[in-house]
């Protein structure tokens, strides 16, 4: 057994992992990450990365079958395994870029499972590899960033064959004719996005009373009402009765009664943290829900150890654990002017077709919290560059708070939205008024003039509607 000393040791080389050591040995520390599958996480390998590049396939061969719309002419087909090697490849090149950056910081990669050790006030981290402990890793300062994994509910557990996870959905060996997603998240509708542009029969199940439940109703409704247009069919408030697995398809049914035959099944029904056999159960860290608590500066519940990510908490989201690590490790360099992450000033992300963007509150979340509101909305079918890309489904919509003029929320559909908000998130953070985008010069002509229009016509003040 060999034994190690650092500064920072960080179990899990995720996003918000790999950024954190990266940040840590920018600020002089010696700091070693430990992972036991691959490098860049769940995200790079498994999650964000390969679902956009099987996107932007689905995007290409959607565009190609509208080709006479833009004055084209073109024989539109797909080969799966091209796709499918396409979005592998993406994600093994990201996974040799984070290695580079680790090697590039200085920073030691120790493979192997990564557990808590030792006694209170003297924790070490033992590094297990085929069962046994192959380091002994001491550290001032221990980050868990060991993420998590999708919720698999009794009697939906993935077989390969009929009920897929994402992991799966990811490497199909075939399109298949009717699918059926469990989900309506992020996940289950860009997936069922992908496969009902390949040409799946997709039928959308679920247990909220609206898909994306987490978005701004409004947008809701307009994505449903978009998917549908294309194909696609949704059943809410119900969740799966019972699973009949025939020779080649499934009898389902749900718990409203109705009765659905379909080729395979996707299982998108959120995540649980990666929390067991880490030794947690010895230590004063608390959780709750398969999940670590923190505070705001990702401490947990016993001195020198601190979580991140998935594992700390919502949103479940790649970027929000990146600058969570950031704002730890510069916490525990003891840095001036550290402050804690504002998760309202967060963006979330929906790559489907039409994507679907926001930041801060809805415009029901923010009349819940006591505002009083002015609401503005710009279609895209008024926007020219919109109507040039021939992309006129879709919307922006800002929320502010009408005595103060601050931008409370802003929710988007329609193409490059995921681009876009970017724009508002930056808003947020500086704390930005109505009255200085209004005074913001947006370049002609572009889809991001939608968003200045749509603060116009919070306030009644809208030019091109």
């Amino acid at each position: 057994m060999e034994k190690l000393d650092f500064d920072l040791v960080v179990i899990g080389a995720g996003p918000g992992g790999y950024v954190s050591a990266i940040r840590a040995s920018q600020l002089g520390m010696k700091v070693a990450v430990i992972e036991a599958n691959h490098l860049g996480g769940i995200c790079l390998n498994w999650g964000c990365i390969p679902t956009k590049a099987l996107l932007r396939s689905a995007e290409i061969y959607r565009q190609m079958g509208h080709a006479e719309q833009y004055g084209l002419k073109c024989d539109a087909s797909y080969d799966l395994d091209a796709i499918v090697k396409r979005s592998r490849d993406v994600s093994a090149q990201l996974n040799k870029g984070v290695g580079h950056l680790l090697k590039k910081n200085k920073i030691q990669i120790i493979n192997g499972f990564g557990k808590i050790s030792g006694e209170k006030n003297n924790r070490f981290v033992a590094v297990e590899n085929d069962g046994k402990v192959s380091h002994q890793v001491n550290a001032k300062h221990i980050i868990i960033a060991t993420g998590a994994r999708a919720r698999i509910l009794e009697g939906l557990e993935p077989d390969k064959k009929f009920i897929w996870s994402y992991r799966e959905a990811l490497v199909p060996d075939t399109v298949p004719d009717k699918l059926l997603v469990l989900g309506s998240g992020a996940i289950g509708i860009e997936f069922a996005s992908f496969f009902n542009a390949l040409g799946s029969k997709v039928t959308v199940v679920e247990v909220q009373d609206r898909i994306l439940p987490v978005e701004d109703e409004e947008i809701s409704k307009m994505a449903q009402s978009d998917f549908e247009a294309q194909g696609m069919k949704f059943i809410t408030g119900t969740g799966i009765k019972s699973v009949n697995k025939n020779k080649s398809d499934m009898d389902i049914e749900l718990d409203n009664g109705e009765k659905l035959k379909v080729d395979k099944l996707i299982t998108a029904v959120g995540i649980v943290g990666n929390v067991e056999n880490m030794g947690l159960e010895n230590t004063d860290i608390k959780i709750e829900k398969n999940q670590i608590v923190t505070d705001e500066f990702s401490r947990t519940g016993e001195n020198g150890i601190y979580a991140i990510g998935d594992i700390a908490g919502a949103p479940w989201l790649a970027h929000k654990a990146e600058h969570e690590g950031v704002i730890c490790v510069e916490k525990i360099a003891g840095l001036e002017g550290v402050h804690p992450l504002n998760k309202q000033n967060i963006a979330g992300c929906t790559y489907c077709h039409p994507q679907i963007a926001s930041v801060g509150y809805t415009e029901k979340q923010a009349k819940d919290a006591g505002y009083e509101v002015n609401v503005g909305k710009f279609p895209f079918m008024a926007n020219g560059k919109a109507i040039a890309l021939g992309e006129v489904n879709g919307l922006v919509k800002t929320v502010f708070d009408s005595k103060t003029g601050e931008l409370l929320g802003a929710h988007m559909i329609g193409a490059e939205v995921t681009e876009m908000i970017s724009s508002f998130s930056v808003a947020k953070t500086l704390e930005t008024t109505e009255e200085e985008l209004m005074h913001t010069v947006f370049p002609h002509p572009t889809l991001s003039e939608m968003l200045h229009e749509s603060v116009l016509s919070a306030y009644n003040r809208a030019i091109h509607i």
